[in-house]
């Protein structure tokens, strides 16, 4: 493991490279098991990198369909980390388990994060699904993807409710009647939800 992290400190540049992360987690991910990936995941997490830190974030997204373990890390742990750029991470990797179970089969799991008391979990689920309605099961069924935002439209997190707002405002632009009807229907009294109510309109001819 360690030549692994020593590989990957000496390939990956002190500057941001999301796209090296990305294809160093992949490659790893179809060469190896999926054990191999949890135990490669959490041991990368521990290095003082943060892009190193990021590919094993990676390696427990593609895990944890596998191990709960690594799913319970993400939620537990990685949401914790201070830097936004692992959070970035944190929304990819649920998202390649949710690809990976099926989204339909992780509607239980979305409601659950949504539903988390930590900021981070919940705006893994709103950032990370991007663009919903281009997700399986979503892009057949975009009236679940809007109603499971819009529940979080008055969240006690700016930082979740800005991903709602630009969330419901993705989706805008192939189901504008469908966003129109759900944000007439918003009680506009809280300054919060007018908020979000700005952000998802913002590509409606009429706001």
């Amino acid at each position: 493991m360690n030549e692994y992290m020593q590989y990957l400190a000496q390939l990956i540049p002190e500057k941001d490279s999301l796209k090296l992360v990305k294809d160093e987690a992949k490659k790893y991910y179809k060469s190896h098991s999926l054990e191999d990936c949890f135990n490669m995941g959490i041991e990368l997490y521990q290095s003082d990198n943060f892009q190193i830190q990021e590919v094993g974030v990676f390696l427990l997204g593609y895990s944890a369909h596998h191990n709960a373990s690594a799913l319970s890390f993400l939620k537990n742990t990685v949401s914790q980390h201070d830097s936004w750029k692992v959070q970035e991470i944190l929304a990819m990797a649920f998202d390649n388990h949710c690809k990976i179970i099926g989204y339909e089969a992780a509607l239980p799991l979305i409601k659950e994060w949504l539903n988390s008391d930590c900021a981070n979990v919940r705006r893994a689920v709103s950032e990370g699904l991007r663009v919903w309605t281009s997700r399986p099961y979503f892009k057949d069924n975009p009236q679940i993807a809007i109603q499971l935002l819009s529940a979080k439209r008055e969240d006690k997190s700016e930082y979740v409710r800005k991903s709602v707002g630009n969330a419901l405002r993705d989706i805008s632009k192939k189901y504008p009647e469908m966003i129109s009807e759900e944000l007439n229907s918003w009680d506009l009294s809280s300054k919060e939800i007018k908020k979000v109510h700005k952000l998802a309109s913002r590509f409606l001819e009429s706001d």
